[in-house]
């Protein structure tokens, strides 16, 4: 991939809220190049209406052609970045704000239905990856200090996560794990900004 990140503009954002561009951007990054056929199966979709989604997320540099795979008539698409790193500290004016709230509307609805899924065949699994998995929460008291301090702790922690021994390869009985990493203040217990105190 040509970069391990890309931040989006207000309007990448909004290209990307929407739930079957995000689906193919993560199953671009996830599984490799793919035609649009080819995601118009897994996703259900008809190859017309994936095919413009693909060009909507090529127009916004999420993905781009793969040149080294297909012909004319068959184009191959590849994810252009590894992940998504969404500024949202800098959205100042409405439509950026707005861009940024519909395209995390889009990821949450995205990590219940992966959460759903797995609480659907978590009793089908092998009990080591049932002892390996976990849906937890815990309510604690801090600062807004604390608070990013330890999200930041636990991200470096997730990110610096690997296989004892890992050296690129599958190591035996290892498979794909997925940690979602949500943290914020409780709802309805905060002072909004605007509102009086």
């Amino acid at each position: 991939m040509a970069s391990s990140a890309i931040t989006p503009s207000a309007g990448g954002l909004r290209a990307l809220s929407h739930p079957t561009r995000l689906k193919m951007l993560m199953l671009l990054r996830l599984e490799g190049p793919a035609t649009a056929t080819q995601l118009a199966q897994q996703l259900k979709l008809n190859t017309g209406a994936a095919s413009y989604h693909l060009r909507q997320l090529a127009e916004h540099g999420f993905i781009a052609e793969d040149t080294e795979r297909g012909d004319a008539r068959d184009r191959w698409w590849k994810a252009a970045h590894e992940s998504t790193r969404a500024d949202l500290r800098s959205r100042t004016t409405e439509e950026e704000a707005e861009s940024a709230e519909a395209y995390l509307h889009t990821v949450a609805l995205l990590y219940t239905e992966t959460l759903m899924q797995h609480v659907e065949e978590r009793r089908y699994l092998p009990e080591q990856w049932q002892d390996a998995s976990t849906i937890s929460d815990w309510h604690l008291r801090l600062t807004p200090k604390r608070a990013e301090q330890l999200t930041d702790a636990l991200a470096k922690v997730i990110e610096d996560w690997h296989e004892e021994g890992d050296d690129g390869e599958d190591t035996a009985g290892s498979g794909y794990f997925v940690v979602n990493l949500n943290a914020f203040p409780r709802p309805g217990t905060v002072v909004l900004e605007g509102e009086d105190e």
